[in-house]
């Protein structure tokens, strides 16, 4: 049990069923849902799942993170844009092949290789950015805008259970008697 503890699938254990919900959310929203924003100036709930994966790469990428150069160059094949119109089936595909990508990194890596770090500069300050801090950092992410989504998904009367009653968290602690 001691070496399963520094695995990162265990550190990080839960947030597989994150986005478990994200994607069962997803899964069978149509066109018109996908298109639906709470304002004028806030993202659609297609730009919300888009915006998760490609986050996902965005950081992971700088990792450098098992998987993350193919899908970076996914993206900067369109130039960071997401698609014009969303499909349900094709946001699905692309959460779950970013999330590959952060499974295989939680399965390599251990808590022994979380200290290493890169150079970030930002607004005019180098920073010395650790993996730990950029998984965590991830992590929040998927939690955030998966709690948008679910407010972007009820002011349209729709309440994935998964998402929204569940909070997200499908997986439960082991039950004792």
């Amino acid at each position: 049990m001691a070496e399963r503890v520094r695995e990162l699938s265990y550190v990080y254990e839960g947030w597989d069923g994150f986005h478990r919900s994200i994607v069962s959310a997803v899964t069978s929203l149509t066109d018109e849902q996908l298109k639906f924003r709470g304002s004028p100036e806030m993202r659609t709930v297609g730009e919300v799942a888009w915006h998760i994966a490609d986050g996902r790469v965005d950081w992971f990428k700088r990792l450098p993170a098992p998987g993350s150069d193919e899908l970076a160059k996914e993206i900067e094949a369109r130039k960071g844009q997401p698609p014009a119109a969303y499909d349900a089936d094709q946001l699905v595909a692309w959460l779950n092949r970013t999330w590959k990508m952060v499974e295989a990194t939680l399965a390599q890596w251990t808590v022994d290789d979380l200290p290493e770090g890169f150079r970030q500069e930002y607004q005019g300050k180098a920073y010395l950015v650790s993996r730990q801090w950029v998984i965590w950092r991830m992590m929040a992410h998927d939690i955030y805008h998966g709690g948008q989504l679910s407010e972007l998904l009820a002011m349209q009367g729709l309440f994935p259970l998964k998402l929204t009653y569940l909070g997200g968290h499908l997986t439960e602690p082991p039950i004792i008697d």
